[in-house]
Order: structure tokens, then sequence, then C-alpha cells
């Protein structure tokens, strides 16, 4: 049996800090980006990322990718 892993889709992700708490711990808010191509690069979803959050009112605290993989036997 030989395993294939087949990349079928990803999210980006991204975090930004909308304030803090009364204790000063920072607030963040998560936005998501579904249907990203399994084929973009790395770079290009960390690039299209900085760009977004430029149009943003918040400060990006950070960029996350999740790549969902179907796992099938031969």
């Amino acid at each position: 049996m030989t395993l294939v892993v087949n990349t079928l889709d990803s999210v980006l992700a991204t975090r930004y800090q909308t304030g803090t708490t009364a204790g000063g711990a920072p607030v963040l808010r998560q936005k998501s980006l579904t249907g990203v191509k399994a084929t973009a690069t790395d770079q290009d979803v960390y690039d299209v990322a900085v760009a977004l959050s430029s149009l943003v009112d918040y400060p990006l605290t950070d960029i996350r990718r999740l790549k969902i993989f179907e796992l099938t036997d031969e």
C-alpha cells in the first residue's frame, strides 16, 4: 500500500490586534480567506496577506496558511 497525499485546498488566516483589554492583554480578531489555490506558493500567499493588511486599520499580528489534504492508498 502506497500512501498518496493530495492537497485539496488551503485557507489564509490573518490575525489583527483590534485593541487591548482592561488588563493590557491584546484583543485579537481573525479574518480568513477560503478557496486559496492549493498550487499557490507560500511566498505568494504571504505577499497577498501583507498587501491585504495594508487595507486594514489594525496592526497585523500573524499570518497562517491552513492546508487541507486528502490521504488515499493506491
